[in-house]
């Protein structure tokens, strides 16, 4: 055991994760202290200064609601010492992560009766399929028994993908033809994990935009037939979103509101890319929960986070 009482293989994991949030966010906090680099101030900042900052924060996709937060907020700042940019970047955090805390709940296995159901929702390309297995192997580390369905019939790739995931995890897989009725696999796949009772159900479902009729339709259907075998499902409508995407992420949210009435999101390729700002944007503007975020490709890359220490990695000062 570590000084601290903590396990080690604890503490080396937490730090290997952290390890991987700097990598991941790296080209957003090299963005955002290329776009403040220069800006120097007094002990309070004037407005050119202030408006600078908030075009800063906006080119870093944080969002124009986040960034003229974070104006107000440096705008009533009074700095002991000429502030400078770690001055600057010490508020940006603790603005971030006041916007971040309210958001960051990971998503919790608590239904009764069993399963859990979660339909996994997001456009093609987002990398949804694999986000499932990520979340199924997120739940097994919990000592929590999964189950999933390939609702997503109409690609033949979806279903073979998740086979591939649950015969790598040794979960069951409740799947049927391409082209199938995606109600009646969530139907067969409830059924059996009611009777085996597994804690949670995780449904992929198609990601077709082009026709927002026949996808609200699709889900509506699905929704009933839940309802026939538990009242209260879906638990939870997961929305899996592609952090290069940017402001185009915020689109997606919009109308899978509309859609499928989502309850959570996901922000995955978190790796790298110079836009992971947009998680901060989503968080201030719709305060849909964020249940995870992901920064890799390995199947334990998907993590709850602490806002409190993502704010300080995206601001560069962790």
């Amino acid at each position: 055991m570590s000084t601290d009482g903590q396990n080690p293989e604890t503490v080396g994991a937490d730090r290997d994760w952290s390890d991987r949030l700097f990598g991941g966010f790296r080209k957003t906090t090299e963005r955002l202290s290329e776009n403040l680099s220069g800006i120097v101030g007094k002990s309070t900042l004037n407005d050119a200064q202030l408006d600078d900052i908030e075009d800063a924060l906006i080119m870093s996709d944080l969002g124009p609601r986040a960034a003229a937060r974070i104006r107000a907020r440096l705008a009533s700042e009074r700095f002991e010492r000429d502030a400078d940019e770690r001055a600057i970047m010490e508020v940006v955090a603790r603005e971030i992560a006041e916007i971040l805390r309210p958001v960051a709940k990971p998503l919790d296995v608590v239904a009764f009766p069993r399963p859990q159901v979660i339909l996994v929702i997001g456009v093609n390309g987002s990398g949804k399929t694999t986000t499932i297995a990520k979340l199924a192997h997120l739940f097994q580390e919990q000592d929590y028994s999964v189950m999933l369905a390939a609702g997503d019939t109409f690609r033949a790739a979806a279903i073979g993908q998740l086979a591939v995931w649950a015969d790598r995890l040794g979960i069951p897989l409740v799947k049927g033809p391409e082209g199938g009725d995606p109600a009646s696999i969530v139907f067969d796949a409830v059924k059996a994990a009611t009777e085996q009772g597994i804690d949670a159900l995780i449904v992929d479902t198609a990601g077709r935009l082009q026709n927002k009729r026949e996808l609200m339709d699709e889900l509506s259907k699905i929704r009933r037939v839940l309802g026939r075998l538990n009242p209260e499902a879906p638990h939870d409508v997961v929305l899996v979103l592609d952090a290069t995407n940017g402001q185009n992420a915020l689109s997606q949210i919009e109308i899978f509101k509309e859609v499928a009435g989502v309850s959570g999101l996901i922000m995955t390729k978190l790796d790298g890319t110079a836009r992971g700002g947009v998680l901060v944007a989503a968080a201030e503007q719709y305060g849909l929960p964020i249940h995870a975020i992901g920064v890799g490709e390995k199947i334990d890359d998907l993590r709850p986070f602490n806002p409190d220490l993502l704010a300080r990695v995206i601001a560069g000062i962790a």
